[in-house]
Formats: C-alpha cells, sequence, structure tokens
C-alpha cells in the first residue's frame, strides 16, 4: 500500500511538471467558461425551464473537453516509460504491476478531478445571483459532476489502455481519442440499426444518452454499473498488457 501511495504521489507530482497538464487545464476552463457565461446570459433573458448547469453538462463544450483531456491526460502514462526506457525499472521495482497501473490511473484521476474542481464556482455564482425563489436545483448539479466523473474515469482508462500498447504518445491519443468517440458517437448509430438488439446495445454504450440523464438529476443504476464495470475492464487489460512485457 505505501509503494500504491508513493508512485500515485510521483505521478500526480508530475503533472504539475508538463506544460501539457496546464495547457489542457486552461483550455478546459476558457471553454466551460465560455459555455457558462453564454449559458448564463440565456437564463438572464427569461428563457422558461432553463437550468444552467444542466445545459452546461449536456453542451457541445462540455462533450468537446471531455473527448481531448482523457487522451492527453494518459498518452504519456506509460508511452513516455516505455520510450524512455525507465519501464524496465518500474517493472523490477518491489511493487506489483496492478500497484503500477492503479497508481498511475489514480494520478490520472486525480489531476482530472484538479480540472473540474474550479468549476464549482458556478454554482456558487448561481446560488449569489439567483431569485430567492427559484434557487438552483442542487439534484441535477451532483448528479451532473458524478457523470462527469463516471464518464471521465471511464475514459482516463481507455486511455490508460492505450498508452501501454504503444511508445509513441501520439499514437496512444489518436487510438485513445478513437475509442472515447465510439462511445460518444453509439448513441447516434443506433438510429441506423434496424435490429432492435443492436439498437439497444448502441444507447446503452452511449456516453451521451447517460449524460443527458445525469444532467436532469436521474441516476440509474445501469449507466452507474456500465462505466464502473468498463473501468474495472480497462484496468485489468492493462495489466494484462504490461505483465505480457514479461514474457517476451
Amino acid at each position: 500500500m505505501r509503494a500504491f501511495f508513493i508512485l500515485w504521489k510521483r505521478e500526480l507530482t508530475t503533472y504539475f511538471y508538463s506544460p501539457i497538464a496546464y495547457v489542457m487545464m486552461i483550455f478546459f476552463l476558457i471553454i466551460m467558461g465560455f459555455s457558462f457565461w453564454l449559458l448564463a446570459n440565456v437564463l438572464a433573458q427569461g428563457a422558461p425551464g432553463v437550468s444552467v448547469m444542466r445545459e452546461l453538462f449536456d453542451s457541445l463544450f462540455f462533450w468537446m473537453t471531455t473527448l481531448t483531456l482523457a487522451p492527453v491526460l494518459t498518452m504519456r502514462l506509460f508511452a513516455e516509460e516505455k520510450r524512455s526506457g525507465t519501464i524496465e525499472t518500474l517493472m523490477t521495482a518491489p511493487v506489483s504491476d496492478p500497484a503500477v497501473v492503479l497508481a498511475k490511473y489514480f494520478g490520472a484521476l486525480s489531476f482530472y478531478g484538479l480540472i473540474w474542481a474550479p468549476t464549482l464556482v458556478y454554482v456558487v455564482i448561481l446560488r449569489m445571483f439567483s431569485p430567492l425563489a427559484a434557487p438552483p436545483d442542487p439534484g441535477p448539479i451532483v448528479c451532473g459532476y458524478l457523470g462527469a466523473l463516471l464518464i471521465g474515469a471511464f475514459y482516463l482508462a481507455i486511455g490508460l489502455f492505450c498508452s501501454a500498447l504503444t511508445r509513441n504518445q501520439i499514437v496512444a491519443a489518436i487510438v485513445a481519442f478513437a475509442l472515447v468517440c465510439v462511445a460518444f458517437f453509439s448513441g447516434f448509430l443506433s438510429f441506423m440499426v434496424r435490429e432492435e438488439a443492436a439498437r439497444n446495445v448502441a444507447q446503452y454504450v452511449s456516453s451521451l444518452a447517460h449524460m443527458r440523464d445525469f444532467a436532469r438529476g436521474v441516476v440509474d443504476t445501469r449507466p452507474v454499473v456500465f462505466h464502473l464495470t468498463g473501468t474495472a475492464l480497462m484496468l485489468f487489460a492493462t495489466v494484462k498488457v504490461i505483465e505480457a512485457r514479461k514474457w517476451k
């Protein structure tokens, strides 16, 4: 356990020495801040039935940033270790392969959470300037952040798996982006499938459909189980990829 925390701290600290991480953080906060400002202006004009945070979690800006964050944050985790040759030292250290994978994953997930943390200011702003008779509903807000965490956790696990497959960071990012796009666009593909069973599967794996439910304040156990199971499966696959190096 001590080795896990040491590796987790190492991975998290590494992000603060990476210019790409800062660029992605600034990019995320600018895009989300602009989206919040735009939606708040719509609400200020008296649009009925509009919830700023609900629309924020269901906006194009949210998906544009989420789809790019995970591949960029995870592309170096194993690919850079392989390229620099430090993977051999890491794998021969007195720590298990699952501990290494989990430490890298939770390092990325922790930084992902830190990127989202400043957006909590939006909730404070809404509570300060919303009419007393119509304060923001905390249900959709909490569910929206829960959905962003679950989907982000799943996408980060996909990115970590892709990084374990190659020593090239760009290749890892491209493959991870392609896979997370499949999870996103599967909802649209369901409209082009005639078979009902295949359509149901496409809708079930669609992150877009799940996030819309979370943004409305609906917590269904199916998307929760899907993303947790998908995350565990990708982490398990990553461990197996790392273990396979010992047999080469």
